[in-house]
C-alpha cells in the first residue's frame, strides 16, 4: 500500500463524526435517514461522510427494498482496513457521545423517518 492509499485511510477516519458513524454501524446496519437522525446533520453532510468511509473500504452498502443500507466491511480483504476495523473497538471506546448515538439508534424507526 503507498503511502498516499494510507493518508486516505486516516483521513477517513480523522473526522468526530465518520468515527461516530463507524461506531453506530457496529451495532447495526443503517440507512442515511437513521444516520442523519442520530447526527442531526443534513443528508448530504452524511451522504459525503459514508461516500469517505466507503471509499476507504470501511463501510459497504447494500440495497433492500426502498432503502440502502450501510455496514462495517467485515470481510474487507485490504489487510490494513481489516486490522483497522478490527481495533475499532478498543481505539474508540463509548464515551458519552457514542453511547447517547447508540442509544438513539436502538429507539429510531425507519419507516418513519424515510416517510417524513
Amino acid at each position: 500500500m503507498q503511502i498516499e492509499e494510507k493518508a486516505k485511510l486516516f483521513k477517513a477516519l480523522s473526522d468526530p463524526n465518520r468515527l461516530r458513524i463507524l461506531k453506530m454501524l457496529q451495532v447495526r446496519k443503517l440507512c442515511v435517514c437513521e444516520i442523519t437522525e442520530v447526527l442531526s446533520l443534513a443528508t448530504s453532510t452524511v451522504s459525503e461522510h459514508l461516500s469517505i468511509l466507503k471509499r476507504a473500504g470501511f463501510i459497504i452498502e447494500e440495497k433492500e427494498g426502498k432503502w440502502v443500507n450501510y455496514m462495517i466491511n467485515s470481510n474487507c480483504c485490504d489487510t490494513t482496513v481489516a486490522s483497522i476495523i478490527s481495533m475499532l473497538p478498543f481505539w474508540i471506546s463509548n464515551d458519552n457521545t457514542v453511547s447517547c448515538d447508540i442509544d438513539k439508534i436502538n429507539s429510531v424507526d425507519r419507516a418513519k423517518l424515510c416517510c417524513k
